[in-house]
C-alpha cells in the first residue's frame, strides 16, 4: 500500500467537493498534491485555500480530465506519481431525452478520463512495482441512479474499469480503490435538488432519501482509509454494501423494490 505521508498525489475534479476534500486530507497526512479541474478560477481559489495551511505542497493545473494533454500535464507537474485520484465527474442527462452530447460528455468524464490516466501511469507503476489508482465511481455504479441513465450507465462502467485494473494488475504492484458513495453535500447534489427537470429531481430525491448525504471530508476519510488498508471498495455509506449484496442475491426482487421506490418519489 502507498505511504500517504510521503506520497506524490494527483486529484482531478478538485476545485470543490470530494476532490478538494481528498486534497485537504492528503496534505494533512503529509503528501504533496497536484489538483486539477476544468474551472480554472475555482481551482486557483481552492489551491490558494489549501496552500495557507500546507505551503509549498499543493500545485494546480486547470484543464479537462478527459484530455490526454491535460493528463500529461498533471503527471508532469507531480513528477513521480504515487497515487492518482480519478475524481472528476459529471451528472448530466436525464431520462430518454438525454442528448447525444450529454451521453458523450458523461462517457468522456466519468469513464474515458480514467482510461487516459491509467494509460499514462500504469506502465511506469508496473516497472516500479507499485502505484495506486483511485476511482471515484458512485453507489449508482453498484446499484442504479433513478432519473439519469447517463450517470447510472457510466458509473457502472467506472466500477467495471476499476475491477478490470485490479484483476489485471493487482498482483503486479498496482493497488486499485473504487469509491462508491451515495449522496454527498456538493454543488452537484444541490443543482439536482433545485432542478426544474422532473427526472433530475427524481434522481436527487432518490439519493437523499436512500441515505443521509455526507460531507466531502467524511467521504475523503473513508476513501483514504481504504487506500491505507488495501481495500478495493470504499463505501462511505456502509448500507450500500448491503444493498449491493441483496441485489446480487435476488435481482428480480431488487428491481421490483426499485420500481416501488421510484413510484413513491414521483
Amino acid at each position: 500500500m502507498v505511504d500517504l505521508s510521503s506520497a506524490s498525489a494527483v486529484v482531478t475534479g478538485a476545485a470543490s467537493g470530494i476532490g478538494e476534500a481528498l486534497a485537504q486530507r492528503l496534505l494533512e497526512k503529509g503528501a504533496s498534491v497536484v489538483i486539477g479541474d476544468l474551472d480554472a478560477a475555482r481551482l486557483e481559489t481552492a489551491a490558494a485555500r489549501l496552500d495557507i495551511d500546507h505551503p509549498g505542497r499543493v500545485s494546480h493545473v486547470a484543464g479537462d480530465a478527459a484530455d490526454p494533454d491535460h493528463v500529461a500535464a498533471l503527471v508532469a507537474a507531480a513528477g513521480e506519481v504515487d497515487v492518482f485520484f480519478a475524481n472528476a465527474g459529471v451528472f448530466k442527462g436525464f431520462g430518454l431525452d438525454a442528448t447525444d452530447a450529454e451521453w458523450a460528455l458523461s462517457w468522456d468524464v466519468n469513464v474515458r478520463s480514467h482510461v487516459l490516466a491509467a494509460r499514462a501511469l500504469v506502465p511506469g507503476w508496473l516497472e516500479r512495482g507499485e502505484g495506486c489508482f483511485v476511482s471515484t465511481a458512485s453507489a449508482a455504479g453498484l446499484l442504479t441512479q433513478l432519473g439519469s441513465p447517463t450517470y447510472s450507465t457510466t458509473k457502472h462502467a467506472a466500477v467495471g474499469f476499476a475491477e478490470w485494473l485490479a484483476a489485471t494488475y493487482g498482483d503486479r504492484g498496482l493497488q486499485v480503490v473504487c469509491a462508491c458513495p451515495m449522496g454527498v453535500q456538493t454543488d452537484m447534489l444541490a443543482a439536482g435538488t433545485s432542478s426544474d427537470d422532473a427526472d433530475a429531481t427524481l434522481g436527487m430525491k432518490s439519493v437523499v432519501t436512500a441515505g443521509e448525504p455526507l460531507t466531502p471530508l467524511a467521504v475523503a476519510d473513508t476513501v483514504l482509509d481504504a487506500v491505507e488498508a488495501g481495500r478495493f471498495f470504499a463505501l462511505p455509506h456502509p448500507e450500500v454494501g448491503m444493498m449491493y449484496a441483496r441485489k446480487a442475491a435476488d435481482t428480480d426482487h431488487w428491481i421490483t423494490g426499485m420500481q416501488r421506490f421510484r413510484t413513491s418519489l414521483e
